[in-house]
């Protein structure tokens, strides 16, 4: 049994409800000690949490700090905060697409620049929570296909890069999610399902390879047609 000390670090942004709280859940089972950065905390202390908006790059800096100080390491890192406004073009708001690119593009950059150096001494992993979004488009879905899809470019040249340092990235690109309380639809994957789908890339794989992409879509098809978001739900 491993003492307090021994036991692996998760830093997981956005585990104050949906999929970020099934993935800090699956890896606090598998006897991580998670950390949380949360704009919003649910006072759970086993999430290890501090306030952070992810928006605001000092904030960022200075909570990612702290967790690697307390925690005295860092294994893994999952971004998956993430802010969604769906609009057509011509009615979005520049500071709508403002917000989602920070929180969903810009803060991974900087999360990854405060991460790398503890990543680096654990040889650990950073894993980024993309979507289907990210490659197949959606009326209304500019703001958040766009940050998608530029984090394949991102998460990509950070395992170009930082492979030889022995720092390994994962890019992992969901289907539809049943995110939503009381939403039981067959069509889309459950918060649990996709939440031990990536802590099982986290915890079991061996750490002599790398998963550089991994593709998960919902098991069943609902009938077309459809449009908007729900495009999704047909890949």
């Amino acid at each position: 049994m491993p003492s307090e000390a021994e036991r692996p670090v998760a830093l997981v942004t956005g585990t104050n409800r949906g999929t970020g709280r099934a993935i800090a859940a699956s890896l606090h089972r598998r006897g991580y000690r998670v950390r949380s950065l949360n704009r919003t905390l649910s006072g759970e202390d086993w999430l290890g949490e501090r306030r952070c908006d992810l928006a605001d790059p000092e904030q960022l800096a200075e909570c990612a700090a702290e967790v690697v100080s307390e925690a005295g390491r860092l294994d893994v890192c999952v971004s998956n905060a993430v802010d969604r406004v769906f609009l057509p073009l011509e009615h979005l708001p520049a500071k709508d697409w403002d917000r989602v690119v920070a929180i969903n593009l810009t803060s991974v950059f900087h999360l990854i620049r405060h991460t790398l150096p503890a990543l680096r001494r654990s040889g650990g992993l950073f894993v980024a929570m993309g979507s289907h979004a990210g490659s197949r488009f959606f009326e209304g879905g500019a703001a958040y296909s766009a940050t998608k899809a530029a984090l394949k470019a991102l998460v990509e040249t950070l395992l170009l890069e930082e492979r030889e340092n022995g720092v390994r990235a994962c890019l992992i690109s969901p289907g539809a999610i049943s995110n939503l309380d009381g939403d039981d639809s067959p069509h889309k994957m459950s918060r649990a399902s996709v939440g031990d789908c990536v802590a099982t890339v986290i915890d079991t794989w061996p750490r002599d390879l790398v998963v550089g992409e991994l593709e998960i879509r919902p098991a069943r098809l609902p009938r077309p047609p459809v449009t908007g978001i729900d495009r999704l739900l047909h890949v």
